[in-house]
């Protein structure tokens, strides 16, 4: 930038020195213009000497200034002699160039010649007796006027070194002010960058100040902040996901071991001689199918999960969720044996669902119920109803309760608040988080509501048609 500023000081105060130049010129060969005008023509007369040897008058006594006489036949006489300046000595082929332009009466523009010392003379020209017929004929001399350009060169080159002197202190205000200018401009950039370059995975929470007394630079500290508020969730989710995915693939592996190294064990007892044995041979084959059971059963819900945790599609329609638990009344009271299972339901509760995948969750929530009741003693009730536009599902129970502290952990996948109690039921502890990514895929929401004690209450709630 101040390479550039230099050259277009330097361009201006050219162009300026040119058309200076031409101006001072002009206006010296205007002076000059009226006073070889202002020569009288009589005073030239004879311009041989005087009789008795006295010399001619002078009529000019200026030092700046050359006159001289050119003669028809091209000799110079100097009408100042010693009084001004040496006359510049002209060719016969500039002084004919010089007649012609006289004699059509061309307005003479100034010449620049030099004197035999070496001086610039800025020169005019006019008939010695204004008749240009005279001089078209060869009968007629020429009045020849310069003066000096040293003053003007001077001049020039003061306003020259002037106009230096100026654009050097501009310069340096220029450097001045850009780099006070630029402190203040751009030393919230650098502490922006600062700040970038120290930011990476492990300290993401960190934030840029916002008000730093510009508007732009206060925008832009907002969106870093706001980019580094949305990297820091991703970054979260990240970390999340792949804490719940190692803690998902050692459950799933310590769940698939058990059964297998159940079913191996047994193997190497019937290998050993206990299939001679009827009882025994019974035995571990029961055991073994009941395992193989489970092992199945898991296989088959870690595969839902996984097309579940790929942003579903689910074929929704139009259903009447009264009739469809209605229709699973008989089946869930088998599954509850002698435990009382309740139905308080509205009349046609409709929502646009997938019907199977809705068997499922509630399905799932009846079984988590009776997992944590009293077989005798046991009481299960299942709520519809439609409050504010939105359906509420409720399944409820007596039994032991959750910790407040073990609630936000119970939709967790593998997750078990009583392992005995779900190993005796065959539970596998993905029921509940099936049914929550179930929920979640037709928008909807699940949660639970308990104490120590007295029962749970696990709600859904979805969209009302």
């Amino acid at each position: 930038m101040l390479i550039i500023l230099s050259l277009i000081l330097v361009m201006i105060g050219f162009s300026q020195y040119i058309v200076l130049k031409d101006f001072l010129y002009k206006n010296e060969a205007e002076q000059l213009r009226g006073k070889i005008s202002s020569v009288p023509i009589g005073a030239l007369g004879e311009f041989s000497d005087l009789p008795g040897g006295r010399e001619r008058g002078h009529f000019f006594l200026v030092e700046n200034l050359s006159l001289s006489l050119i003669q028809e036949d091209g000799t110079y006489i100097d009408l100042l002699e010693n009084n001004g300046l040496v006359s510049p000595q002209l060719s016969e082929a500039k002084i004919d160039t010089i007649k012609q332009n006289l004699v059509s009466r061309n307005r003479e523009e100034y010449h620049l010649f030099k004197d035999e010392t070496g001086t610039e003379q800025l020169v005019l020209f006019r008939p010695a007796l204004r008749k240009p017929n005279r001089l078209q004929n060869g009968e007629d001399a020429i009045l020849q006027m310069g003066v000096s350009t040293a003053p003007l060169q001077q001049l020039l080159w003061k306003h020259w070194l002037t106009f230096m002197m100026l654009s050097i202190f501009a310069i340096a205000a220029g450097i001045w002010i850009y780099f006070t200018v630029i402190k203040k401009t751009l030393g919230p950039l650098s502490n922006i960058v600062s700040s970038v370059q120290t930011i990476n995975a492990s300290n993401m929470a960190y934030r840029i100040p916002q008000k730093q007394g510009q508007e732009e630079i206060d925008l832009l500290s907002e969106s870093f902040n706001d980019m580094l508020q949305r990297l820091e969730v991703s970054f979260g989710q990240e970390r999340e996901a792949k804490e719940k995915m190692r803690r998902f693939i050692a459950d799933a592996s310590h769940e698939l071991r058990t059964p297998l190294t159940s079913v191996y064990g047994y193997l190497e007892v019937l290998l050993r001689g206990a299939a001679q044995n009827p009882n025994q041979l019974s035995m571990a084959l029961d055991n073994m199918y009941g395992e193989t059971k489970r092992v199945i059963k898991l296989v088959e819900e870690l595969l839902l999960l996984a097309k579940l945790d790929q942003t579903p599609e689910l074929e929704l329609q139009s259903t009447n969720l009264t009739e469809l638990i209605q229709d699973m009344s008989p089946h869930l009271s088998i599954l509850a044996g002698k435990r009382v299972v309740t139905f308080h339901l509205n009349n046609n509760v409709y929502a646009k669902v997938n019907p199977d995948k809705m068997k499922q969750v509630i399905l799932n929530l009846v079984q988590n119920a009776i997992q944590h009741t009293d077989a005798m003693q046991g009481r299960i009730n299942i709520r519809l109803e439609v409050k504010e536009k939105t359906i509420h599902l409720n399944v409820e129970d007596n039994g032991s309760g959750i910790e407040k502290e073990k609630q936000p952990n119970v939709f967790d996948r593998f997750y078990r608040i009583d392992y005995s109690r779900n190993r005796e039921y065959g539970g596998t502890g993905l029921g509940l988080s099936i049914t929550k990514a179930i929920v979640e895929a037709h928008q909807g929401k699940v949660d639970v509501v308990s104490a120590l004690g007295e029962g749970a209450s696990f709600g859904v709630y979805l969209p009302l048609e």
